[in-house]
């Protein structure tokens, strides 16, 4: 099957079927959504979403956070995976925010790389879910599924599978895109085994073909 045609198959499924898709973290406005991410580096939604109520109803914002202690920040988040590192970033990352962005979370790509905790993909996940642009953000499902089903070739890094989908699939889909691949390796094309039998997708799935083959 040619590149080309797996695209467009799997994308017209996916838009067919879901047409809408979000991400899973619950949060009230940008800042809210970038604390989120930060926390859920190696960490499921599920147990950030268990979190972040009562670290939002005690710091809300940019200003109630830079003005906590780390160690206040570590004991509203300690069932988080690594929560040491995410609470001095979380502390930094506000700070910064107070110092040089008036509390608010910039909407420039490279701006928000500044920021303590935010690296690559935070970045890109603001940009799409946030601020509504087009951005394909990589994280471990989407480098493993883009891989899988043979949208991406020979990709070894997230900045390579990143730069293979942007250049394929179309501006408009891309940030609703990242949330297909994402749902789909959360839910159907899990990292142990697969669940090929009930994937809508599987006829045009790489890996499928290989196994069938």
């Amino acid at each position: 099957m040619r590149l080309e045609e797996r695209y467009d198959k799997v994308l017209a499924w996916f838009r067919e079927r879901m047409p809408v898709a979000n991400t899973e973290l619950q949060y009230n406005d940008p800042f809210q959504l970038l604390v989120a991410v930060i926390l859920s580096a190696q960490c499921t939604d599920k147990r950030v979403n268990m979190v972040t109520p009562a670290l939002f109803e005690q710091l809300p914002d940019a200003e109630s956070m830079s003005k906590a202690s780390v160690e206040e920040i570590f004991e509203l988040i300690k069932s988080i995976s690594y929560p040491n590192n995410k609470s001095k970033h979380l502390s930094a990352m506000a700070k910064k925010l107070m110092e040089d962005f008036n509390g608010i979370v910039p909407d420039d790509f490279e701006l928000l790389q500044t920021l303590p905790g935010v690296g690559r993909k935070t970045a890109n996940v603001m940009e799409a879910v946030a601020f509504k642009r087009p951005a394909m953000p990589v994280d471990t499902h989407v480098f493993r599924v883009a891989d899988r089903i043979g949208l991406v070739t020979g990709a070894k890094t997230p900045l390579e599978t990143e730069k293979q989908l942007v250049a394929h699939i179309p501006a408009e889909w891309l940030s609703t895109a990242h949330h297909w691949l994402i749902l789909h390796g959360r839910y159907v094309c899990v990292a142990r085994k697969p669940k090929c039998e009930e994937c809508g997708i599987a006829e045009w799935c790489k890996y499928n073909q290989k196994k069938l083959s």
